[in-house]
């Protein structure tokens, strides 16, 4: 396990691309830095907002969770 900062969900909630300018989402306790991604643009995926713990809206994505597998992690949610 990689010694990365831990945040609370009101740090990561923070992360949503307006209040900070990171875009970050969290899966399964890791953070995921999506800044880059064009489909994260404004801090908005479809009906997916950043800042947010998105493990339990995966199961209805049309994806799985390898796509998690092109982001950095930054952070553990604790």
């Amino acid at each position: 396990m990689e010694d990365y900062p831990v945040y609370n969900k009101f740090q990561l909630a923070l992360r949503n691309g307006n209040d900070k300018p990171q875009i970050w989402v969290a899966f399964k306790g890791n953070i995921y830095d999506v800044s880059e991604s064009r489909l994260w643009r404004n801090g908005k995926h479809y009906e997916h907002w950043a800042g947010q713990d998105l493990t339990e809206e995966l199961k209805d994505a049309p994806h799985t969770h390898k796509v998690f597998e092109k982001f950095k992690i930054v952070g553990y949610l604790k």
